[in-house]
């Protein structure tokens, strides 16, 4: 569905910044998600325990025949998995381990880093990268499973999460200003990324047994993903985070053809089997982020087939194909802000949510140079005639087919918006009417700003894709070097992305 791109997974934050960005800087007949009960009658698999202590028992019952996996072309690995890489100006370990889908700590331990702000411009450092497998090959969801998409209409998180007697159903917590509970942490992690929830629920079960298990163990209670990375990454909401990152990290990395490694705990890195398809690429990358070794890689992949089986049935029951058509087309779009007004360009493509994934955003900021983090005096306005269906924790999302789901058809992004004055859901719009006030709402910002992003079944669409490029008003993004770079081209115009605020370089009027 893309032009196929080399596009680096790139970012520019430090370790605290990250953990910011990952709380925000997804016709045909689809058959509803059947309940988790009754699973001998279905002939699913009995589940019980939870966590490291699950067991997957198979229930008798006779086979019925379902739809196949859609056929995944074969991809040419690289020729070479090792290489070095010089610093640059503005460059992490964190940015370079991202660049090649490795960790931090992994490049402390090939370079004899003492320290991971070692590192100054210049510097060579080596990127070891060879692989010492070559992963399953089998693959276990669609790609329509993965992404909060048309599949996925139907399905009612609240009421499957009350139907397992586990921790999710009675857990609650503080998000923002908010107290969510368990399933509403769930739908909101599902509506910023857009990562299918049965994906994420089914490795909650996997990782923490938090279904299934009222009472999980202390390490699972407090990382139920499996991120034990510290203070910085307990609770449900930056679990789910982590995972939802890295489950897009390995989709559009597949996708887009730019990830073909992942690594396990030990160091031990892994090729994508080349019959793979994105959605199986980003389950493998999420349970390699929090697996000891290969071997227990392998088994957990094989595990979490089981699950999902457990608990929703066959997933390629839910298929929905092509999950995005070549007949889509892309809407007609026009300037975020109201007409007479110069804003300026800060931001060129970047991720849509959180660290990785598609270059599907870009970002913009008003005359207010000095305003810092305040709420600006200024209206976002609507980019085109569409219901608004979520406006929360500074997130507005529109549909533009105006069905009132955020899996099917266009769907725009405003993000950073301010509670004061914002939109309400449920508020049917036209291209110019007020969304409300850019400001550091919800998510990691410095200063008040507007990101905004598209995604069409569930999909991050990159904004300066070939067949869908974000235009808006006349402007096209073109993508730059790096994440945040690049320009804005109308006719023999350019606009360059900056953090600046001077009219010929990044100014544009509407």
């Amino acid at each position: 569905m893309y032009a196929r791109r080399r596009i680096a997974f790139a970012v520019t934050v430090s370790v605290v910044g990250l953990i910011l960005a990952l709380m925000g800087c997804r016709r045909q007949v689809i058959p509803p998600g059947p309940p988790p009960v009754d699973m001998a009658a279905s002939g699913q698999v009995a589940l019980t325990g939870g966590g490291a202590n699950l067991e997957v028992t198979q229930v008798a019952a006779t086979p019925t025949p379902g739809p196949f996996p859609t056929a995944t072309p074969t991809r040419t690995p690289p020729e070479t998995t090792a290489t070095t890489y010089t610093v640059r100006p503005g460059d992490t370990l964190l940015r370079i381990a991202a660049l090649y889908g490795t960790t931090v700590e992994s490049l402390m331990r090939i370079n004899r880093l003492a320290n991971p702000d070692q590192i100054k411009v210049g510097q060579v450092l080596n990127v070891s990268v060879e692989a010492e497998h070559v992963g399953p090959g089998e693959q276990l969801i669609p790609d329509s499973e993965l992404v909060y998409g048309p599949s996925y209409r139907a399905f009612d998180v609240q009421a499957a999460v009350a139907s397992y007697p586990g921790l999710l159903a009675h857990y609650s917590e503080t998000v923002g200003t908010r107290e969510l509970s368990g399933a509403e942490i769930v739908e909101l992690i599902a509506n910023q990324y857009s990562v299918g929830p049965r994906v994420l629920l089914a490795l909650l079960e996997l990782r923490g047994g938090w279904l299934t298990n009222p009472d999980p163990p202390s390490t699972q209670r407090t990382y139920p993903m499996g991120y034990i990375r510290g203070v910085y990454w307990d609770g449900l909401y930056m679990q789910l985070a982590q995972a939802a990152n890295a489950l897009n990290g390995g989709f559009y990395g597949w996708w887009l053809d730019t990830l073909w490694l992942v690594q396990v705990g030990n160091g031990v890195f892994v090729q994508f089997s080349p019959t793979l398809n994105a959605g199986t690429a980003g389950v493998q990358k999420m349970l390699a982020d929090t697996a000891p070794s290969y071997d227990a890689w392998v088994s957990d992949l094989e595990r979490f087939a089981q699950v999902y089986q457990g608990l929703f049935g066959d997933p390629f029951a839910y298929e929905v194909s092509p999950l995005v058509s070549p007949t889509t087309k892309a809407p007609s779009l026009q300037l975020p802000w109201p007409k007479g007004e110069t804003w300026f360009y800060t931001g060129g493509p970047h991720p849509g949510w959180g660290t990785v994934g598609a270059y599907a955003a870009i970002d913009f900021t008003t005359d207010e140079e000095h305003i810092g983090c305040a709420v600006s005096r200024h209206w976002v306005t609507a980019v085109a005639d569409g219901l608004v269906v979520v406006s929360e924790d500074g997130m507005v999302l529109q549909d533009l087919d105006g069905d009132g789901f955020v899996g099917t058809g266009w769907v725009v992004l405003y993000m950073h918006i301010a509670s004061h004055e914002r939109v309400a859901a449920g508020t049917m719009l036209k291209a110019g009417d007020r969304i409300g006030h850019p400001s550091c709402e919800g998510g990691v910002s410095d200063a008040s700003h507007l990101h905004l992003a598209r995604r069409v079944n569930g999909v991050w669409i990159p904004a300066d894709d070939a067949n869908w490029p974000m235009v808006l008003g006349g402007w096209r993004p073109v993508e730059g070097a790096n994440a945040y770079d690049g320009t804005l081209v109308h006719g023999d115009e350019t606009r360059t992305a900056c953090e600046c605020w001077d009219v010929a370089t990044n100014g544009i009027t509407h």
